[in-house]
């Protein structure tokens, strides 16, 4: 690989963002996980339009289109009400 085509990159801030709130939203439970998942999934997402618009090569706008469907995904699958136990 040309130095010119990086395929790993030191994370940038939304990323980073991405990252910590998903690890809270995995070691805790009810609102705070699925609010900290759904900052993750929102995250993710500007952190993949940022590769896709101004990615540095082909690769990594591929990789900004590939963790846009992830972070989408998992948006939907925050956003989605939760079906409550009948007494």
């Amino acid at each position: 690989m040309p130095p010119r085509y990086p395929i790993f990159q030191f994370p940038n801030p939304p990323l980073i963002a991405a990252m910590l709130s998903g690890a809270v939203a995995r070691i805790t439970h009810g609102p705070t996980a699925r609010a900290a998942a759904g900052v993750s999934a929102l995250a993710g997402l500007v952190w993949a339009y940022q590769e896709i618009t101004d990615g540095a090569n082909g690769f990594r706008r591929l990789l900004g289109v590939a963790g846009a469907a992830g972070a989408g995904a998992e948006l939907v699958r925050v956003a989605r009400p939760r079906s409550r136990p009948v007494d």
